[in-house]
């Protein structure tokens, strides 16, 4: 990184505090261990290569993952327990959130909470990458490698026009919705849970003329005033019965719940497959009891014996 920043041996080794001749043979070594030419040296300059070039990223992210492991390693050297690196998907509410790190913190003092807010498939791919401790993942999804909380089930409702006739019902059936464009999250961020839900709409007398894509709450609701649109929302994010934050008559946009209750979101707590040690213990325990004192969560328990198919989290 350093030869390749200067473009000269000699201010890379001054950068680096040794002498050139020494630098080179460092260079050299590596090219040969990696069987590509790294860079082309003339008596007046260093130019990086293609293959130089290309490796370069990598290289920035090994340094930069091996600092985060001393820095690690230092602070249990120090006395201090660690880091948990965890993930929450963007739906859950602001009470949620601050529900589960209150719980976890009580739980683990003393343990750093690296945080981060990333939809399941981003989740997924972390944890491929060794970049994720303990996630809250939507179901369903591939799990290979990974074990799992319990399912908790949260129920979704509609958020829709003020003034559409189905916001006049104190429960709306699916079929009703029928002529509003649905909003929808990126596909990408679960695509099985996208699927999932056209499919139960579809099954349940409702296909909508248009899919939107959108996550931000207040985009959200500009969608669904302007474009006469419907989305689906958990209760604990868009009212406790019919208004919320944002919603009601003055803000021309309500929550209702759908009637039979069909469609619901799917969490538990995810981790890497022998990682299950007492830190993640305890965010697994502080999430799941935030989802159901904040958030209506329960036990997502079928009556007969489950059959999980491969790759995904359907109960059959």
């Amino acid at each position: 990184m350093a030869v390749a920043e200067e473009s000269h041996f000699g201010r890379a080794a001054a950068r680096l505090g040794m002498a050139q001749p020494p630098l080179s043979q460092r260079i050299q070594r590596l090219e040969r261990h990696l069987g590509v030419r790294l860079f082309e040296r003339t008596s007046r300059q260093v130019t990086i290569t293609e293959a130089g070039a290309l490796l370069l990223a990598e290289a920035r992210e090994v340094l930069a993952r091996s600092e985060a492991l001393m820095a690690t390693a230092r602070r249990i050297r120090d006395g201090e327990t660690g880091l948990l690196r965890a993930a929450l998907p963007p739906d859950l509410s602001g009470r949620t959130v601050a529900a589960l790190l209150a719980g976890f913190t009580e739980g683990a003092a003393g343990l750093e909470l690296e945080l981060h807010e990333l939809s399941t498939a981003q989740q997924l791919a972390a944890f491929a990458a060794h970049e994720l401790d303990v996630g809250l993942i939507h179901h369903p999804c591939d799990v290979s490698g990974l074990e799992l909380g319990p399912v908790l089930r949260r129920e979704l409702g509609v958020l829709l026009p003020g003034d559409a006739a189905p916001a006049g019902l104190p429960e709306v059936p699916l079929a009703s919705l029928t002529g509003h464009d649905l909003i929808l999250f990126p596909r990408p961020a679960a695509p099985a849970v996208y699927d999932d839900l056209l499919t139960t709409c579809a099954r349940n007398g409702y296909t909508p003329p248009a899919v939107r894509h959108a996550q931000g709450a207040s985009f959200v609701r500009g969608l669904v005033l302007s474009a006469r649109a419907v989305a689906f929302g958990p209760r604990d994010a868009h009212g406790d019965g019919a208004e919320g934050p944002g919603q009601g008559p003055d803000s021309g946009v309500v929550w209702r719940p759908l009637t039979g209750a069909p469609l619901a979101l799917r969490h538990s707590v995810a981790w890497p497959e022998g990682r299950g040690d007492p830190a993640v213990a305890a965010f697994a325990g502080a999430a799941t009891h935030a989802l159901r004192t904040t958030a209506s969560a329960t036990p997502d328990l079928p009556s007969r014996p489950l059959h999980l198919r491969p790759a995904s989290e359907y109960w059959l």
